[in-house]
């Protein structure tokens, strides 16, 4: 039975939402216990983010794929298209949307939870050559690591794997590794620690359709039946009818008559 595709949206809508939420409302947390040490609150958020992150893939993932990202959804698309694997049109058009509405109601939810105007546009300015690069770098290693996990079996570990990632390239990137252009768009309603001011957002979006493409041209070399997996990205979604699985419990023991004497 194939997930109805509204169950598959609400998860996107709902998982992309808390992921953004985790991301501004940690960046707040941390500005305010620790306000004269910017390493430290970039620690204290990108752990959050991390963990968050694991744990959301976790919960939606059995449902969407928990995908939560554009480029992610854009490359199952892509990959998948000719293989008759991964996302339709209208799935990747309803993926992007309900990412993009979920990233924006994010940001609104951490500024209220911690008493700010529900919109405050942010007024950090990320626009810098060197910053698009990182975002280049971030969303080329993050579809590497996404498709390589679904075409060598080992999705299930994708939820510890992609947040350890997203943790690290915090640190690694000068961006500090946005990779979404729906996050990216979200975080441009916050004016706290994790914002970016609403004319970043584009420099930002194109470097990562630019990583996208890069991501995808590796895959095709290092993986070129990588589309075969496209239905595994980012985490098996459990289309079983759960009345009609039955699963498979271990046979008993089979007892061997026992052999006499002589015999």
């Amino acid at each position: 039975m194939t997930i109805a595709l509204w169950r598959r949206l609400l998860a996107e809508f709902t998982g992309t939402a808390l992921l953004v939420t985790a991301v501004v409302g940690s960046g707040i947390m941390a500005t305010t216990l620790s306000p004269d040490d910017v390493g430290l609150q970039l620690l204290q958020n990108s752990i959050a983010t991390a963990f968050a992150l694991g744990a959301l893939i976790l919960i939606f993932g059995p449902v969407s794929g928990a995908h939560f990202n554009p480029v992610v959804s854009a490359a199952d698309w892509f990959l998948g298209r000719r293989a008759g694997t991964g996302l339709t049109v209208r799935d990747l058009g309803g993926y992007v949307a309900a990412q993009v509405a979920g990233a924006i109601a994010g940001s609104v939810l951490a500024n209220l939870m911690f008493d700010l105007a529900a919109v405050t546009w942010s007024g950090k300015d990320r626009a810098a050559g060197n910053l698009w690069l990182g975002e280049v770098v971030a969303t080329t290693g993050l579809i590497l690591l996404v498709f390589a996990l679904a075409r060598s079996g080992r999705a299930p570990v994708a939820p510890a794997a992609v947040g350890a990632y997203i943790g690290a390239a915090y640190w690694f990137t000068s961006s500090t590794s946005f990779a979404n252009p729906a996050v990216t768009i979200g975080r441009a309603f916050t004016d706290t620690f994790a914002g970016i001011a609403p004319a970043s957002v584009p420099g930002f979006v194109i470097a990562q359709i630019v990583g996208l493409a890069v991501g995808i041209g590796l895959l095709a070399a290092l993986y070129p039946d990588a589309g075969q997996a496209a239905d595994q990205v980012v985490m098996p979604t459990d289309d079983r009818n759960p009345a009609a699985d039955q699963r498979s419990w271990p046979a008993a023991p089979r007892t061997e008559p026992h052999c006499q004497k002589g015999s």
